[in-house]
C-alpha cells in the first residue's frame, strides 16, 4: 500500500475534482491536513466515507499553519482543542515555524506561542505532530518536550542529515518525510533519503502544493514515481521499500 504522509486533499479537489479516486484506485492510505473548520470538515466526509465503504483509510489531522497566524489562529486552536478531545484526530499538523521571509519573521513570537499551544495539545491528548519547518530548523532544537510525543513527523524534510540523526540522538520518536523533492535535485533531501534509517523515511505528495518541475500541482499519481525513486537512491528494491515505509506508518497510527 502506497503512503502519503502529508497531503491537502480539500485544495487538490479544487485542480482534481476525481482525486478521492485516483487516492482509492491508488490505494493510497493518506494523512490529511486541514487548516481552517472547512477544510477539515471536507477530510472528515471523506474519511467516513472511505471507512463505511470498506476503502483505503484517509486520516483526518488539524492545525493553525504557521503562515496563516493573523486569520482566526484564537478560534483555530479552540477547534484543536475541541477535535483532539472528541477524538477526531489523527494527529496534530500541519504546524511549526516558518521564517522564509520578513513577513513571516514578523510573527515569529505568535509562531512560538501557538505552536507551543499545539504542542500541549498533541502531548494532553497522546497525538503525533506534523511539522511544517522552513528556515527554522534551529527552533526545533530548542523545543525541549518534542522527545515526549508519540511521533513527530517531519512534512517536507528540510534538514540536513546531520540535523535528522541529531534528532534522533535526542531521543525523538521523528519520522522523515520525502515527496517530489527528491525527484526535483534537490540534494540535502536526496542526501538524507539515502542515509537516514530506512524505519524512519515516509513519502508525501503535500498534493498539490509540490509538483515535480514542469507540472502544475502535485497528486497521488506522483507517489509510485516517489518510491521508485526513493528505494534506487538507497540501492534496496521498490517493493521492499514501499513495504517497509507502510510499516514505519502503521507504527505511528
Amino acid at each position: 500500500m502506497l503512503i502519503d504522509a502529508h497531503c491537502h486533499p480539500f485544495d487538490l479537489a479544487s485542480h482534481f475534482p476525481n482525486a478521492e479516486e485516483e487516492r482509492r484506485r491508488l490505494c493510497v492510505k493518506a494523512l490529511a491536513s486541514a487548516c481552517d473548520f472547512e477544510e477539515f470538515t471536507f477530510n472528515k466526509n471523506i474519511a467516513k466515507k472511505a471507512a463505511q465503504e470498506g476503502a483505503v483509510p484517509l486520516l483526518p489531522c488539524f492545525a493553525v499553519h504557521p503562515q496563516g497566524l493573523a486569520q482566526n489562529a484564537e478560534q483555530d486552536l479552540q477547534t484543536l482543542d475541541l477535535l483532539a478531545k472528541e477524538g477526531q484526530l489523527s494527529a496534530v499538523g500541519e504546524c511549526g515555524f516558518d521564517l522564509y521571509n520578513d513577513g513571516f519573521k514578523e510573527t515569529e513570537t505568535l509562531q512560538d506561542r501557538i505552536f507551543a499551544a499545539h504542542l500541549e495539545t498533541a502531548l494532553r491528548c497522546d497525538l503525533p505532530i506534523v511539522l511544517h519547518v522552513r528556515k527554522a530548523m534551529h527552533k526545533i532544537f530548542a523545543v525541549k518536550d518534542l522527545p515526549k510525543c508519540k511521533a513527530v513527523i517531519f512534512h517536507s524534510w528540510p534538514g540536513t542529515l546531520e540535523e535528522g540523526n541529531a534528532l534522533l540522538r535526542r531521543g525523538i520518536n521523528a519520522y522523515f518525510s520525502f515527496g517530489n523533492t527528491i525527484i526535483n535535485g534537490h540534494k540535502k533531501a536526496i542526501q538524507s533519503c539515502i542515509s537516514l534509517p530506512v524505519q524512519r523515511l515516509l513519502t508525501e505528495t503535500d498534493a498539490p502544493w509540490q509538483p515535480c518541475r514542469g507540472q502544475s500541482f502535485s497528486s497521488w499519481e506522483d507517489l509510485p514515481k516517489i518510491i521508485e525513486t526513493a528505494a534506487a537512491l538507497r540501492g534496496i528494491c521498490k517493493k521492499d521499500l514501499e513495504a517497509q515505509i507502510e510499516n514505519n506508518f502503521n507504527e505511528i497510527f
